[in-house]
């Protein structure tokens, strides 16, 4: 069986593919930019159980787009079975004041409620 904590990996990759979509890649947005994305809170539930070499699809949704966070809704689901699912809220962070920033704006115009991958 897969171990509980590695589906939080899972879905951290899926989130960091999502950006890489949209035209944005983290480590760049935090070299050239100085922000970074980090995790605020997860509610996470587990279904049911995946096993060694399951074939799974990780769903990543945009719920809540805010002015420096973003709420994803995740889901893993192996076929058309649902296995886990997760509401992730991620904040935009000044990396050198450790603070709260605002998401940049054209980063934002890539980000849209509602849009999945």
């Amino acid at each position: 069986m897969v171990y509980y904590a590695n589906y939080f990996r899972f879905c951290e990759r899926a989130r960091t593919e999502y950006l890489r979509a949209t035209g944005f890649e983290q480590q760049t947005l935090r070299d050239d930019r100085g922000i970074v994305f980090v995790v605020r809170s997860v509610q996470a539930d587990y279904l049911a159980s995946a096993k060694l070499d399951d074939m799974l699809t990780v769903i990543t949704t945009i719920e809540r787009l805010g002015r420096a966070s973003i709420g994803f809704g995740q889901k893993i689901l192996r076929d058309e079975a649902l296995l886990f699912q997760a509401r992730v809220d991620i904040a935009c962070i000044d990396q050198s004041r450790g603070k709260a920033a605002a998401i940049p704006a054209d980063v934002r115009r890539q980000l849209h409620p509602s849009s999945s991958s």
